[in-house]
């Protein structure tokens, strides 16, 4: 038969050492964004895509497409013709705005001032009159996002960005409310010019589709 259980009297137990519990706690590894520099941007391929750069952080937008374009070629259009009796600014497509290192800018349409002669390097002019972006669904965000004040705080007067989508304009000037819509027309009026330039943007917005 089985034997009986023992019964031990005045037997001590020692307690037990508390148990320590660690808990791993994973630790997210840095995220390493590069830093590029204008001479890395030199040795990009020519792809067809738009590489930018802003202090450093790279801009990519894809080409452009048709819209994009034929609005592109009615507003410089304007504006060159607006200029050319005495030639105050020149208007060119693309521009470019440089400060090495670290900052290489591409608007659409750079106008600025004549004083700077043909074959002056990008990186020598300033006092930039206008900067214009046609922004379409690729490239809207970047360019109301981060270009805009880039161009403002790097120094240019007046920024338009030329919405496709939603078939306006909107104006910035530095110190003074951003994005200001325009639907029918616009006025812009350098203080180096005598009279305004009108733009219907009816006629630069004709023929493309809405949505």
């Amino acid at each position: 038969m089985p034997r009986p259980a023992a019964i031990l009297p005045d037997v001590h137990l020692s307690p037990s050492a508390p148990r320590q519990h660690i808990m791993a706690m994973p630790i997210p590894a840095p995220i390493r964004v590069p830093n590029f520099t204008t001479d890395d941007l030199r040795r990009f391929p020519a792809d067809g895509q738009r590489y930018e750069l802003l202090n450093g952080m790279l801009l990519v937008t894809p080409a452009p497409g048709t819209a994009h374009q034929i609005v592109l070629s009615r507003v410089q259009l304007a504006l060159s013709a607006y200029l050319a009796p005495a030639v105050p600014a020149y208007c060119t497509s693309p521009g470019e705005i440089e400060i090495e290192p670290s900052v290489l800018l591409d608007p659409d349409l750079l106008v600025f001032p004549s004083s700077y002669p043909p074959g002056t390097p990008w990186t020598r002019i300033a006092g930039w009159w206008l900067a214009v972006e046609v922004s379409g669904r690729a490239s809207r965000v970047y360019d109301r996002d981060f270009k805009r004040d880039a161009y403002l705080a790097l120094g240019v007067r007046e920024v338009w960005l030329v919405d496709l989508q939603d078939q306006q304009v909107l104006i910035s000037r530095a110190d003074q409310p951003k994005d200001v819509p325009h639907r029918a027309s616009l006025l812009w009026h350098p203080p180096e010019m005598p009279a305004p330039l009108r733009i219907d943007l009816g006629k630069v917005f004709e023929g493309l589709g809405r949505g």
